[in-house]
């Protein structure tokens, strides 16, 4: 792994001074039952308020600092949060703040991910960050490295992780259900692309924001309404990781996780020429993973993003249909809307909206996205799996599905909460968080190179084909 010295620098100039004052890790994972978290929150607007709104439901937690660059929603966190202090400027509240927090939530856009958390590990706190954990592959094995290297508690913001349905389907896979898998499709309709022109010229940057700390140590480029800020940027290869980098993280979460995946040894991503600016709207990108005990000798993955997807292909078709649903997909929803939209559109004989299919020696597990339990297809038929799904609820003490998101989001917060007061363990930790961000942004690399298999070495961290190399790390800028 290559780590220019800029970046270094750059966490090293951060958390200048503090090091010495921070307190232990070991003192911070054990608060103990009577103790209270300190919590600070960089990026407080769209997930950020739901990431704030959940992590502050916790009863043993404090919010005592809050930060934006975007001023609006920085009123609007400091309504629910009189007692918080505010800035604009992650840097100086942790360097403010060094003593006074016990943990840090960064909810930003991709870009600034690995810089913020950075130089909260540096300073021994505990970090949520949320998914997908950073921009590029170096920040992700640089992330890993420092919080084994200090024993922090860390957290990846992939909430339906704790979800019932996700549990199910991980226990289900790994009791041999549908035998050893060979392969899976996985697949959403959401279009975090951009195939249109770059645009020109700059507009007026508004009042409420500061455009140079939104940029941070992404390269300088003009403000232009619309483009960037507050919405648009996962579609922009500077900011963001495409829909791939959005939900592809949570789609392939479960079957990442169920069959015990490390790093792909090849991918390949079918799509338009890479133009500098945005990602390509339409994806087709194919892994082919060493195996597990879960797996064949190796394992395909198959995911399909943009307008339409997945394509027609004969491992995704369902009982009663000679057809699979088409989504025109795209727009931004809640998640609340997208249990919705999702319950509709799953019927007996068309895929769910989002999803992915496990196929194994034994038939086939669909796992719609999401709070719907897994289904078992064996020669064309589904199977009644009720027997089994009993047997593991009762085995790993499951209890039944919660279809309430409002009651089930916030467990994987507390999770880290509690994780922190040294009373839990979280589950995706940067440990695990890295090596499932790593298999994401190798799949955005080959983006860039369309139609073309990259081979990818996890002990190097290096691609075969030197070219690929160029895209695994960044110069940050001075900001």
């Amino acid at each position: 792994m290559t780590i220019k010295t800029s970046r270094r620098d750059f966490v090293k100039k951060s958390s200048l001074g503090i090091l010495a004052a921070s307190i232990a890790p070991s003192v911070l994972n054990q608060l103990g039952t009577d103790k209270r978290l300190r919590t600070a929150h960089i990026g407080v607007g769209n997930m950020g308020s739901e990431d704030l709104r959940d992590i502050s439901s916790h009863p043993l937690v404090d919010v005592v600092a809050l930060c934006d660059v975007d001023s609006n929603y920085l009123i609007a966190a400091k309504v629910l949060h009189p007692q918080a202090k505010t800035y604009s400027d992650y840097r100086i509240m942790l360097n403010e703040m060094a003593d006074g927090i016990d943990a840090v939530i960064v909810s930003t856009p991709d870009h600034t991910h690995a810089p913020a958390s950075l130089m909260a590990m540096n300073m021994n706190k505990p970090v949520y960050c949320q998914k997908p954990l950073t921009h590029y592959v170096s920040e992700a094995r640089a992330m890993n490295k420092l919080a084994q290297e200090k024993g922090l508690v860390t957290q990846m913001g992939i909430q339906v992780h704790s979800f019932y349905d996700y549990k199910l389907a991980t226990l289900l896979i790994q009791s041999g259900i549908i035998g050893k898998v060979h392969t899976v499709r996985a697949w959403s309709p959401k279009n975090w692309g951009y195939d249109g022109a770059i645009p020109e010229g700059e507009d007026t940057v508004p009042e409420t924001l500061d455009w140079n700390l939104w940029l941070g140590t992404s390269p300088k480029r003009p403000y232009k309404k619309g483009y960037y800020h507050p919405g648009n940027w996962r579609k922009l290869v500077d900011y963001g990781c495409g829909t791939l980098g959005d939900m592809g993280v949570h789609i392939f979460d479960t079957p990442y996780n169920a069959l015990a995946l490390d790093v792909p040894m090849t991918i390949r991503n079918e799509c338009r020429p890479p133009n500098g600016y945005g990602y390509p709207e339409k994806n087709t990108v194919t892994y082919e993973f060493p195996g597990t005990k879960y797996t064949a000798e190796t394992l395909k993955w198959i995911w399909y993003d943009g307008p339409g997807t997945p394509e027609m292909h004969e491992d995704l078709m369902l009982p009663g249909s000679n057809k699979m649903a088409k989504n025109d997909g795209g727009s931004e929803q809640s998640m609340e809307d997208k249990m919705s939209l999702d319950a509709k559109t799953a019927g007996e004989g068309e895929l769910p909206e989002q999803g992915a299919m496990f196929i194994g020696e034994k038939g086939r597990l669909l796992l719609p996205h999401f709070m719907q339990l897994p289904k078992k297809i064996v020669n064309g038929e589904y199977v009644d799996i009720s027997e089994e799904i009993a047997m593991i609820e009762k085995v790993h003490n499951m209890g039944k599905p919660i279809r309430d998101y409002a009651s089930e989001g916030p467990k994987h917060y507390h999770q880290f909460v509690d994780a922190c007061l040294g009373k839990a363990e979280c589950s995706a930790p940067f440990s695990y968080a890295a090596r499932l961000t790593e298999t994401i942004l190798l799949g955005v690399i080959a983006g860039r190179f369309p139609n073309k298999t990259l081979h990818w070495s996890s002990a190097t961290a290096k691609f075969k084909e030197e070219e690929a190399n160029a895209f695994l790390d960044t110069q940050y800028r001075e900001f």
